[in-house]
Parts: structure tokens; sequence; C-alpha cells
């Protein structure tokens, strides 16, 4: 079945709504001229008169009335479907972030997210070290891998690793020289993304920002994920080195202790990324602005 050309329907709907064909053409962007020859054409496709012509006025025949009102709605439905598809559901963002930073650092704002915008419910979805930046998996991601091209990248924080123990263990080494006490108990290492990476690797580097040596006779303990050796070290089982970001958590703050020594620069860089298509998306514009308030707290933590 032959259906009326978009653009004949788009003019007959911009000349009905505005009462103007001058001011259609120029909502449009195109002439006066093709406005009206849009019009006559879709006319003569319907074989209906559309409008009564009074010299320069004109009012919509008893057939355009209904039309009109049928194509406004038939536009507007297409019009929300294409948005739909192209910024996906309004109210609802799916976000793809890693583990560690939704359960330390993300999760325990996102009450204060929701009582800000009440409108836009947030489902997290994890992603591992390289995630597939897919409509169909994520609306928009926090990663340390952002894409090239055809993305808005938006720097969140640096991550920054510094020891730290339990308050237990704290007490035997709060009056103790540093960082020499520390080798008297265990350093409870993380290995990261990079799977060649030996045995308190993490300590390692520590050590060497610090200009000093790790004892080659320390007791380490190796741990899978950076969330397995904050809890172990907040249950008094050794000292580890955290993110910076992990101790933005009140929970955290209250359980575990920083030691006053250097930090370690990872040289892993935190993007909120979603797609150029996406940039104006109300939704992802105001978790974008929320993210970069939170990071400005942490940055002046």
């Amino acid at each position: 079945m032959k259906l009326p050309p978009l653009r004949a329907l788009q003019c007959f709907e911009a000349v009905a709504r505005l009462n103007s064909f001058s001011k259609a053409a120029e909502h449009l962007n195109v002439t006066q001229s093709a406005v009206s020859h849009q019009v006559r054409l879709l006319e003569d496709y319907l074989g209906e008169t559309l409008f009564n012509r009074q010299g320069r006025s004109f009012s919509l025949t008893k057939v355009g009335e209904r039309y009109f009102e049928e194509v406004t709605n038939s536009l507007g439905n297409l019009s929300n479907a294409s948005q739909m598809i192209r910024h996906g559901k309004s109210g609802n963002l799916r976000l793809a972030l890693y583990s560690s930073v939704a359960v330390n650092w993300l999760i325990p704002k996102l009450e204060d997210f929701r009582n800000q915008h009440p409108e836009i419910e947030i489902t997290l979805n994890m992603v591992g070290d390289q995630p597939d930046y897919n409509d169909q998996f994520a609306d928009c991601f926090i990663t340390t891998n952002p894409p090239e091209r055809n993305f808005v990248n938006q720097f969140m924080f640096t991550e920054k690793l510094y020891p730290v123990c339990g308050k237990k263990l704290w007490q035997q080494l709060r009056n103790k020289p540093l960082p020499d006490s520390l080798w008297q108990h265990p350093l409870l290492s993380v290995q990261y993304s990079d799977t060649n990476e030996s045995l308190g690797d993490d300590w390692l580097r520590w050590c060497m920002s610090g200009k000093f040596e790790l004892p080659k006779d320390v007791k380490i303990n190796q741990f899978s994920h950076v969330l397995l050796a904050a809890e172990a070290a907040r249950y008094n089982l050794g000292i580890t080195l955290i993110s910076n970001y992990m101790m933005d958590d009140q929970d955290r703050q209250q359980s575990l202790v920083r030691i006053p020594m250097h930090e370690l620069n990872t040289g892993d860089n935190f993007y909120f990324v979603y797609k150029e298509t996406r940039a104006r998306q109300p939704d992802i514009m105001k978790l974008g602005r929320w993210l970069k308030q939170q990071c400005y707290e942490l940055a002046s933590a």
C-alpha cells in the first residue's frame, strides 16, 4: 500500500499548526513555494481539499481538520519511537561500571541522586576491564578505557592507592616508626587486571614511589579482588592498599584507618562515557552533572 510522502505530511502539519505558509517554511527551513507544492501534492494524493483558500487567508476544511488530528498523532508517535531507540526510555538509565566502583563509591550515594531526581530510575550493570559499548547493554558507562570515537568522555577522577588497616591493628602501629612497623604485619595484596602481575606487585610499586624497599621476608597474602582485601583489613587481618574512592564510603571510614603515608597514583583515570548522539538526553545530562559534583567532593576530601 502506497503511503503519502513524509515531507508532504510534515509541510501540511506545520502549515495547519502555525496557520501560516511562510512560518511553516521558516520552521522547516525551506521556501514558501516548496511548502505550497508539497501541500498540493498531498491534496492530489488524497483527492481531497485540505484548506479553504480565500485570497491570502485560508482555513482547514472539515476533512483537513480530521486529517490534521490524525497526522499530528502519527508524527508524534513516530518521533517518540525514534527518540526511544536513539536515546533510550526516558526516566530509566542503564549505567555499566566496575563492581568495586559500584559497591564502594556509587551505591552509597544513590539515595542522594534519587532525592534530587526521583523521576530517574538507574539500573546498574557490571562490566569487566574492557566493556562492550553497546546500546543493548547500557546507556552510559563508568570506565577507565573510554572509546576514542563517537563518544563523550567526561573525566571523573584519578585513582590513587594508600595503605589502610583496621582500628585494632592501628593501635599497634600508631606510636611506631613508619614504614618499618608495617612489615611486622601481613600485607594484603591485590592482583588487578594484569594477570602477569607477581605476588605483592602493588606493594612493590607503592614502596618504589616512596623511595624505600619492600623487605624480602615480609608476609604477603594475595587476594583476587580489592573488595576481599578491604574486608580482610577491616577485620584486622593485615594492611592493604585501597583506592581513594573506596574510602568515600562512610561505613568504611568508620571501620578502616588511613595510615598517614604517601599515595600511589595507579595511572588509571575514570570517565563517565556515553554516545555523542545522546549528549543532549536530559536524563544523561542530569546524571553527568550529579557525578561531577560527587567527584569534586572526592577530590576535595
